[in-house]
């Protein structure tokens, strides 16, 4: 056959549309450690966990079994005689493939850890400011003297410690800017924290009316809800390169002297003989010796047109054996590979895209010394006008609370927190804390091909020209086989209500397809030069009876959901669409003209889409990259920003920002519309910020503003702001 779409089988209606990723490595052992790791990238929804889960738990020997909807991932405790491979084909039986992780490489970065910190951090603060303000309000009631002085220390004793550890996220953030001898919003921060505190142990021990414990707690308590929420508008950031090191296959079936044995692939060296099996993944390059099959390397290079392999051909590892068993001799293992290559790429392209500065640590550049400043002159202003410590210092430390640090800390992440509500109701989850603010910047946008603007399943488009008889050979022959295009014709023929045909002594021919013999003549569906037909441009499976002229099914791959919209909208706005994929030129050129994308690059390996975004990048122009598979991923890094569909594979998802949780491409232009508005949100909230801090500021200078009426004008402040922000919703 000459076409390898990927397949897309689902148990359930809402995955329908949903591409099925690379077959399992059919070479799994027994686990030692009775952890298996599957990504099942067909489970879409809540149905799809709990099918899913039920089959897992069912198969003999699984004694738990969980599935992570955003990982797409499950993950089996089982017992030692229990293989990777066995689960797998329990979960092709009900509509899900699946292909084995290296739980190893897996680490437990999967636990969100940094939120639970943060939430655990916010409530501490808040339970002991609610207790100290409740101490406080005995001292506003008129408590004195040593009832007064009693309550300030107990108030010390709660914040003292609280600050302590509630603040630490601010403290190592802070002290790792001015390490670098720079600036961050946590250096006013901190500093507003630390001289509250100062002050108010300061007004203590000197039996004084006034502490500011309180305001101090309140800071911390708003500033952690700000970066708690932040937080929850991204998903647990992992690195794309070690999820692409996970997606390598981790053991393999060595020979040896005629022999088979399963060893671990980080053991295999130069020059070993290693069997892969039918829907096995190469486990290394090297070059084939024996066997005939057919590579599917349409998620490594996006080739929809398998390419026949024969001894003598090199082969990569990633690449899917899909017909026939072939013996390969290793050329280059481990960190040699080209699969490990390309996860060093991704981890290149990652390093460029962390210098981007957000608008918070811009603000951050002009704001934090102007505050620094102010605050110094003031406690230097009034020392030498009263030569009074105690005055001056209480005057500074309220010139920094009221210059509202906290607003302008929660500027970024109310916006932020209410754009990407706004964005998951309409199918989008932001993952990147800056990815709003890089979107809005977007002024060419680069889509991959198969699994992205298509749906990555071939379609049969000229079933009417067949005959009843003709499609029941066809359907005969093509049930006996699991290549894509059989899987689609049959798919095609079934729901036309066509019945196969009585076809006997059925067999799949590795690389060439499959045949059989009806009423006493060969029949045969597959390449076309092996049924004697001329090869075209199309991707196509040629069927042959007896000597009649053999004749043509072809095949499209069909347009995923909202491509059409989704390209008009955006060259509409202004936009520049580009089209890069590895496909073949005639299937590229197709699509861009269905499209009306005018700029397009065929036959482009994962380096070459690398570079060529970073091209634009060099023009001077923001990207958006829009891809699904692996060879998509290096580009997916290297963009200013960009987009992966929740179908495509783990390590595309994790190197995009954003993922787009439907099937629809129509929700990008709305992301782009979104990330503008939440952009101009994000100054308007600046500005607020600054126009509060002109009128206050000099109140604060002047002496007619406590520490604690300056923390009750900075929360205003702070309501303010995210009432701006909720302006999104």
């Amino acid at each position: 056959m000459t076409a390898a779409l990927r397949p897309g089988l689902s148990a359930c209606p809402a995955c329908d549309a949903a591409p099925a990723a690379e077959a399992l490595a059919e070479n799994a052992l027994q686990q030692e450690d009775a952890r298996i790791a599957l990504s099942v990238p067909g489970v879409h929804c809540a149905a799809c966990i709990a099918t899913v889960e039920g089959a897992l738990t069912a198969h003999p020997g699984v004694t738990s079994a969980r599935v992570n909807l955003t990982l797409k991932r499950a993950s089996v405790e089982a017992e030692a005689g229990v293989s990777a491979e066995d689960l797998a084909k329990t979960l092709e039986k009900i509509g899900y493939e699946a292909h084995e992780l290296d739980a190893g490489t897996l680490s437990a970065t999967e636990a969100d850890k940094a939120g639970r910190d943060l939430l655990m951090r916010l409530a501490v603060a808040g339970f002991a400011s609610m207790n100290v303000m409740l101490l406080s309000v005995s001292v506003w009631s008129g408590a004195e003297t040593a009832t007064r002085d009693m309550f300030h220390w107990i108030s010390a004793a709660i914040a003292l410690p609280t600050i302590v550890f509630s603040g630490k996220p601010f403290f190592t953030h802070a002290w790792s800017a001015l390490k670098h001898r720079r600036l961050n919003m946590d250096v006013p921060i901190v500093l507003a924290i630390l001289l509250a505190v100062v002050t108010s142990l300061w007004e203590t021990s000197l039996s004084g009316e006034h502490a500011y414990f309180d305001a101090a707690l309140t800071l911390v308590f708003f500033l952690l809800a700000g970066r708690y929420l932040d937080h929850r508008t991204r998903a647990v950031a992992r690195s794309a390169a070690e999820e692409l090191a996970a997606l390598e296959v981790p053991r393999a079936i060595r020979i040896v002297d005629g022999d088979e044995e399963t060893v671990a692939v980080r053991d295999l060296k130069v020059g070993d003989v290693i069997q892969v099996r039918p829907g096995g993944r190469m486990p290394v390059d090297g070059e084939i010796i024996e066997g005939q099959s057919e590579l599917d390397r349409s998620l490594l290079t996006g080739e929809t047109v398998p390419v026949f392999a024969q001894p003598g051909q090199h082969v990569s590892a990633g690449e899917v054996n899909l017909t026939g068993p072939l013996l390969i001799r290793a050329s280059a293992v481990g960190e040699q590979t080209s699969l490990h290559r390309m996860a060093d790429l991704v981890a290149v392209a990652e390093a460029g895209r962390s210098n981007y500065t957000s608008l918070a640590d811009k603000a951050a550049k002009l704001y934090a010394p102007g505050v620094h400043i102010l605050s110094a002159l003031s406690f230097l202003g009034w020392y030498l006008y009263t030569f009074d410590v105690r005055t001056a210092l209480n005057i500074a430390a309220a010139v920094l609370i009221i210059t509202c640090p906290c607003a302008l800390g929660l500027a970024v992440p109310a916006v932020t927190t209410a754009a990407s509500g706004r964005l998951f109701r309409k199918g989008m989850l932001i993952k990147h804390s800056t990815a709003l603010e890089r979107m809005a910047q977007v002024d060419t946008v680069v889509f991959d091909k198969t699994g992205t603007l298509t749906a990555g399943t071939p379609e049969l488009t000229n079933l009417e020209e067949f005959s009843n008889e003709q499609l029941g050979v066809a359907l005969a022959l093509a049930l006996g086989s699991a290549h894509p295009l059989s899987m689609a014709l049959s798919k095609a023929a079934q729901a036309a209500g066509i019945r196969p045909a009585r076809v006997s002594d059925i067999e799949e021919v590795p690389g060439y397809g499959t045949q059989g013999r009806m009423d006493g003549q060969l029949v045969r569906l597959g390449r076309a030069s092996w049924v004697g037909a001329q090869a075209g441009d199309r991707t196509a499976a040629y069927l042959s009876v007896g000597d009649q002229p053999a004749r043509g099914f072809f095949f499209a791959d069909a347009l995923r959901a909202g491509a059409e919209e989704a390209v008009k909208v955006l060259q509409k706005s202004g936009k520049e669409v580009v089209l890069i994929s590895g496909d073949t030129a005639g299937a590229v050129e197709a699509l861009a003209l269905r499209l009306g994308i005018k700029r397009w690059v065929a036959e482009a390996l994962p380096a070459d889409k690398a570079k060529r975004v970073q091209a634009f990048t060099q023009e001077g122009r923001h990207v958006l990259m829009v891809g699904d598979g692996l060879n998509d991923t290096a580009a997916l890094a290297a963009a200013h920003v960009s987009i992966s569909p929740a179908s495509a594979l783990d390590a595309a998802r994790v190197a995009s920002d954003i993922v787009l949780l439907g099937g629809d491409l129509s929700p990008i232009p709305t992301a782009i519309d979104t990330a503008q508005s939440a952009t101009r949100r994000i100054r308007e909230n600046f500005r607020i910020a600054t126009v509060y801090n002109v009128i206050a500021v000099p109140l604060a200078v002047v002496g007619l503003a406590t520490p604690l009426i300056a923390a009750l004008a900075m929360s205003l402040s702070s309501i303010t702001v995210s009432l701006n922000a909720l302006r999104l919703r």
